[in-house]
């Protein structure tokens, strides 16, 4: 797919029988189907063919919450709820701008990171312990960062079925995991 193709939106039609069709491959779709074409970089946009509605933003909160019930927790219950508080209050005016803001934050910390990381020598690489903790940053940003399409930071391993990559780092995946739940629990205590 050209560099053109993937900035022009992928359409895709709703029928009346609520199935999805994909305009450029000429099938259906499913949810998870288009939930694989954002994770891959690529823009969606969905319509309903009758009406010519745009339904895009409803399709992808279908999405966010069928990951959310399958305990794909992504989203603390505070930021939820403070969420929900924000179509009551005058805030729901200046919440779009900041989650945008912070969304854009997050993407080029975690890309400038990934940079550093990988083209500056550091002077503590001869401390003891250095090369297992920049391992375990480096999992945690892929951890962080699986699915952004602006990540410029290395692809995340593959799962070979029994738990682990194919490097064997599927322990360290799962502390990761654990420790970033924690992360995510402070934050939303804050």
């Amino acid at each position: 797919m050209s560099e053109a193709d993937n900035t022009k939106p992928l359409l895709i039609k709703r029928y009346a029988s609520r199935r999805l069709y994909n305009t450029e491959t000429s099938d259906y779709v499913t949810l998870d189907d288009i939930s694989g074409f954002i994770r891959s970089g690529r823009q969606v946009q969905i319509v309903d063919l009758k009406s010519g509605d745009d339904l895009t933003r409803q399709y992808l909160l279908q999405i966010i919450a069928e990951h959310e019930s399958r305990g794909e927790n992504v989203l603390p219950l505070d930021v939820l709820t403070d969420l929900v508080r924000s179509y009551t209050t005058q805030a729901q005016s200046v919440v779009p701008q900041f989650l945008a803001a912070s969304f854009e934050m997050l993407r080029e910390g975690q890309s400038k990171v990934m940079e550093n990381l990988s083209t500056f020598p550091n002077p503590m690489s001869s401390m003891p312990g250095f090369e297992a903790l920049r391992r375990q940053q480096e999992m945690f940003l892929k951890a962080m960062s699986s699915g952004w399409p602006t990540s410029s930071g290395p692809e995340r391993d593959e799962d070979n079925g029994d738990g682990k990559t194919a490097d064997g780092s599927g322990d360290d995946m799962s502390e990761i995991r654990r420790q970033l739940a924690e992360l995510q629990k402070r934050i939303s205590k804050l």
